[in-house]
């Protein structure tokens, strides 16, 4: 994992903008720092700038801009199947490799077959390969976007990195604040913030899309072409409940092994879920590895999972730390996260998530593991289920069973008012309200009015493929993937998620629908093709919870200096209503909708203040 940024256009950056960004890439690459100027004849420039967090061969030759073959690469990410390919490419007659690294292997794959060459790789990347004869350059990002590349375009030229503030050093300003779209997060929610191409927080900043290559020639024109394409409903009706558990448990076994490639140790978020546990135990059991999880611990009885967590660190044998939430300099912990960031913070997750990872680099580790995608490929939402009921509604018999389910494991423990109907989909399975839920009443808060309706990209013709096709590239995954990197980064920490494999997710897309949930459980596949590794206890718990908190435990609203920061003037409050605010704070304890626009309200106001506007 590291750093890249750079430059590539009519203007000669001078070295304090080089000097500057390096300085601000420290906590994403804080082994090594590297940087790489060409000019051509025709009054082209280009720069790369890179920082090495050193994961794959530790020594120095393997630091970057790495130069091969009149190409030189930079690089932020893993290759995890750089064994398999390296193996390949010396078949082919590639002459031997000069390091150990996975760096040199994908440019090596890139110098013999082009960008065609990324079909053959497994792993998360974000690269910029500069073609040092003619100028060209040639930007990657991963199939699932593991890794960021932003972009901002003007009239000199195209600036690139995996932060804002990178860009931002190199062009020597920092681009205003995109207000539409920081009104979209304050009405919508985070699920809103991916669903259009070229939107972010700020404004001609744009993310290159995952999956595609973006192609610069000498003459500056670009082409953007997409390498990898989801699959579109390629299911096999034919294929049976325990054969769909035998390739599921293959294809996540072999990655999970990809990924504990690494010469320094790693660690795992742990939580009670089937999730964690699955890629835990399967580590241990399978693979030997000596794992350390790590749990963070809530007091909200809505949230805590104690029991399950003792099941597995006994039943597995784990080393194990507990990391409390604790509420102490939350508003200036997250005015911190803002700034790495460079965005508001899209959940409280995400917010307690950085005192995991802060915890896990505190006891030395640099990689960690996570099993962000779980939910989207395996089903896992609690709206999964009324979609499940729907797909099985014109087969009586299998309806009946699942209502009976879902009626006894879903509908206790479900708090959205829409997904409490378990009908909701068979009388309209276009019914959407549940996912911006209240946002009428949020559009409100504004000082003028605004609205977006909800849109989604048409994977499918099966609501329950389309709605997790949606989540996994456009809702949920690609926020989660955001804040994943960027707490990481912020401890010098790579994030792996072995959920996130193209094998993995092309084999369950071939699952038939009815195989997904089963008993009142979603992960139905999961779940099975971990039994006998993962604990019994942990496969057949039904309780979803994951990493939370409410808003009120980490916030004392009703503190007078508190409340006096609340209200102070300030640039949010061109845009959002003081007095609504006040409404909602006189109403006590807030439930689950109104406490997530608190937490949106509080990263608004920060972002501004940080950032402008």
């Amino acid at each position: 994992m590291c750093g890249i940024a750079g430059y590539i256009g009519t203007r000669f950056l001078d070295d304090s903008r080089l000097e500057a960004c390096q300085a601000s890439m420290t906590r994403r690459g804080p082994n090594a720092r590297g940087a790489l100027r060409r000019s051509w004849s025709d009054g082209r420039h280009a720069v790369l700038l890179h920082s090495r967090l050193a994961i794959i061969d530790l020594d120095r030759r393997a630091n970057q801009p790495l130069r091969l073959d009149g190409q030189a690469l930079c690089y932020n990410g893993e290759l995890y199947n750089y064994v398999e390919v390296r193996r390949a490419l010396l078949a082919e007659g590639a002459p031997p490799f000069l390091t150990n690294s996975d760096t040199e292997v994908l440019a090596r794959q890139l110098s013999r077959h082009g960008w065609s060459g990324l079909d053959a790789c497994e792993g998360m990347w974000a690269f910029a390969l500069l073609d040092e004869t003619d100028g060209s350059l040639l930007l990657a990002r991963d199939r699932f976007g593991e890794k960021p590349l932003y972009l901002m375009r003007t009239a000199d030229g195209l600036y690139f990195g995996s932060e804002v503030k990178f860009i931002a050093a190199l062009a020597g300003r920092w681009p205003e604040p995109d207000l539409d779209h920081l009104k979209r997060y304050l009405v919508n929610g985070y699920k809103a913030l991916y669903k259009r191409a070229g939107t972010g927080f700020f404004k001609g900043v744009s993310e290159l899309p995952a999956g595609c290559v973006l192609s610069i020639d000498k003459a500056g024109r670009e082409t953007l072409s997409r390498y990898w394409t989801p699959t579109r409903d390629p299911v096999e009706d034919g294929l049976g409940f325990e054969e769909s558990v035998t390739m599921v448990r293959e294809a996540l076994v072999r990655s999970v092994e990809l990924r504990l490639r690494a010469d320094v140790p790693l660690a795992f978020c742990l939580s009670g879920g089937v999730d964690s546990n699955a890629l835990i135990a399967i580590a241990k059991r399978l693979f030997g590895y000596d794992v350390h999880g790590f749990t963070l611990m809530n007091k909200d009885e809505r949230y805590e999972e104690a029991a399950m967590v003792k099941e597995a660190v006994s039943a597995l044998g784990l080393r194990h730390t507990v990391v409390p939430i604790h509420s102490d300099g939350f508003l200036k912990g997250l005015r911190t996260l803002i700034r790495q960031h460079d965005a508001p913070v899209y959940t409280i997750t995400y917010y307690v998530q950085w005192l995991l990872m802060g915890a896990i680099a505190g006891d030395g580790y640099r990689v960690s593991v996570s099993g962000t995608g779980a939910d989207e490929i395996f089903s896992g939402y609690f709206d999964h289920h009324n979609a499940y009921l729907a797909a099985v509604h014109d087969d009586p018999g299998r309806h009946a069973v699942a209502l009976a389910d879902w009626s006894a494991h879903v509908r206790p423990i479900v708090r959205n008012p829409y997904l409490q109907d378990p009908a909701l989909f068979v009388r309209d399975p276009g019914e959407r309200r549940h996912i911006y839920l209240d946002a009428e009443e949020f559009a409100g808060f504004l000082t003028q009015p605004w609205h977006e309706p909800f849109e989604e990209t048409d994977y499918s013709a099966i609501l329950l493929r389309n709605r997790m096709q949606n989540e996994l590239f456009h809702e949920s995954v690609p926020p989660i993937l955001h804040e994943d990197d960027l707490n990481a980064m912020y401890w010098s920490i790579e994030n792996r998620s072995p959920f996130l494999d193209r094998k993995l997710s092309e084999t369950a897309q071939r699952v038939p629908a009815r195989h997904l949930v089963r008993n009142g459980r979603a992960k139905a596949l999961l779940r099975e093709a971990v039994r006998g590794i993962a604990p019994d206890a942990i496969i057949d718990n039904p309780r979803k919870v994951g990493f939370n908190a409410p808003i009120q435990d980490l916030l004392d609203t009703t503190d007078s200096e508190v409340r006096h920061w609340l209200f102070d003037d300030g640039p949010i409050f061109e845009h959002v209503r003081k007095d609504r605010i006040r409404s909602l704070l006189e109403r006590g304890t807030l439930p689950n909708s109104r406490s997530k626009f608190l937490f949106y309200f509080l990263n608004a106001k920060l972002f501004l203040e940080e950032f402008g506007g």
